[in-house]
């Protein structure tokens, strides 16, 4: 399992590299979250024997593993890696080769949200608590902080080529990282800390982010707890919707499971397609209704307005709800 920086031109070298020293039938797998895995199977000889194997961090305290599936990749090289993870007692979800895969894909709507939110002046607080009350172990804010804002640049600027129809890149991430506050491991991002590093605790918030954030601010607006839990969530769910539009997993469960292991979505509500369905679709939509001024993002796709004439659930394990391809 190849694991080095995640640049595209070093993995191929590294993989080529041990392509050449290993039998014709060892499995080859690379550790990445952005990269294609048909851009780095394009340095071997056999793609056929290579495949993605997404850890997530902390690795020895995250049981999900992303089994990514490349274009050219065989079903006995897939089988291998899923066995292989399972001796290692994690989970493994098979995914298919596509930005974001599936867990970043699903996560990016939630934190882009957090920062619009922050743009239109709510607080920064507010918008963590409410994330913590729904049942996240940490706040968006405070998860930017922990994974670091310059790896959250760089894997904002990935899904945003990827769905920059729905989410446009942030501009507040970017001033942050030039500001040289990258979160934990600086001791300073939205939040300011009392010492750096991964483990760091929070001391206040960031007392000089308004200045950072001012040339971006939207128009302002007053809004409910409520509002901003959906505002939060909703993306989310429509995302996960898609998600499976594209065929980028089995199902809604395969969904529902790899939220819960690897974002720490509350186990009690099942997974955000369960959580959906605790509201039912006709409720998600007229809960989406409400947010119709912030465009794209909160339209709702196809596939749930088919649940809403089906009344299937969407997390149903195999389901497969008739779809018309337009948005509507």
């Amino acid at each position: 399992v190849e694991s080095v920086t995640e640049r595209t031109d070093l993995k191929q070298k590294v993989l080529a590299d041990i392509e050449a020293v290993v039998s014709s039938s060892t499995v080859i797998c690379t550790n990445t979250s952005t990269n294609p895995i048909a851009t780095l199977a394009a340095a071997l000889s056999s793609p056929a024997r290579f495949c993605g194997m997404h850890f997530f961090n902390p690795v020895r305290r995250m049981s999900l593993v992303e089994v990514i599936r490349g274009p050219d990749t065989s079903d006995s090289t897939v089988a291998a890696v899923v066995l292989h993870a399972k001796r290692l007692k994690k989970v493994p979800i098979v995914v298919q080769d596509s930005p974001g895969f599936l867990v970043n894909r699903v996560l990016t709507p939630y934190l882009h949200e957090s920062v619009e939110l922050l743009r239109e002046g709510v607080d920064l607080e507010s918008i963590d608590r409410v994330s913590r009350r729904f049942g996240m172990p940490l706040g968006p804010l405070e998860l930017y902080d922990m994974v670091g804002l310059d790896t959250a640049f760089y894997a904002g600027l990935v899904m945003a080529n990827a769905i920059g129809d729905r989410i446009d890149a942030s501009p507040v991430i970017p001033a942050l990282v030039k500001a040289g506050w990258l979160g934990r491991k600086t001791g300073c991002g939205f939040y300011s800390y009392k010492s750096t590093g991964h483990d760091a605790k929070i001391a206040t918030v960031n007392e000089k982010l308004g200045t950072v954030i001012e040339p971006y601010r939207l128009p302002e607006r007053q809004i409910t707890d409520d509002e901003i839990c959906d505002r939060l969530f909703l993306p989310m769910l429509l995302e996960s919707l898609l998600v499976l539009d594209e065929g980028i997993v089995r199902d809604g469960c395969d969904i529902d499971l790899a939220v819960i292991h690897a974002l720490g979505f509350p186990a009690f509500r099942g997974g955000v397609l369960a959580w959906g369905d605790s509201l039912g679709a006709t409720e998600v939509v007229r809960r989406l209704d409400q947010f119709k001024y912030l465009g794209a993002r909160m339209i709702a796709p196809a596939r749930l307005l088919a649940h809403v004439e089906s009344g299937l659930p969407f997390a149903s394990p195999g389901e497969r709800v008739p779809v018309q391809q337009k948005n509507v």
